[in-house]
């Protein structure tokens, strides 16, 4: 990931040793740090990048911080949301499935019954799920 880092300028090339490795400096390991940390917060690159640019400028305003910041919050709440329908999903057709010895299984037919087709147009049809509060 270093290497994608350096060639998408969110870090400077490092100077590399007669054997060819890479040094750090102090600010580049914080750089990484400061990068690892946004990627933990699961924002993308490009917005890696734009919080690197910001975290660099020291008369930034805050807003623009907060900004990609509430962005992001969006982002992960619609994420949030796929989950919990497709865990509702799963658990509508668990309660479904008898786990038994027979063949028979909800969640197998679920799945091949929105699969598609082989000579399909690859429209798919979304399995309908309790709305949860």
């Amino acid at each position: 990931m270093i290497r994608n880092y350096e060639a998408m300028g969110l870090l400077p090339a490092a100077p590399r040793t007669d054997a060819g490795y890479r040094q750090y400096g102090e600010a580049d390991v914080q750089t990484l740090r400061f990068i690892r940390h946004a990627r933990d917060l699961g924002f993308s690159l490009q917005a890696v990048g734009q919080l690197v640019g910001l975290w660099q400028d020291r008369r930034r305003p805050s807003r623009d911080v907060k900004a990609l910041a509430e962005a992001h919050i969006r982002e992960l709440d619609a994420k949030a949301r796929e989950l919990l329908a497709m865990k509702a999903t799963l658990e509508h057709l668990v309660r479904g499935c008898r786990g038994d010895d027979r063949p028979e299984c909800p969640i197998i037919e679920s799945l091949a019954s929105h699969a598609p087709s082989s000579g399909g147009c690859g429209h798919h049809h979304p399995v309908p799920t309790k709305e949860a509060s």
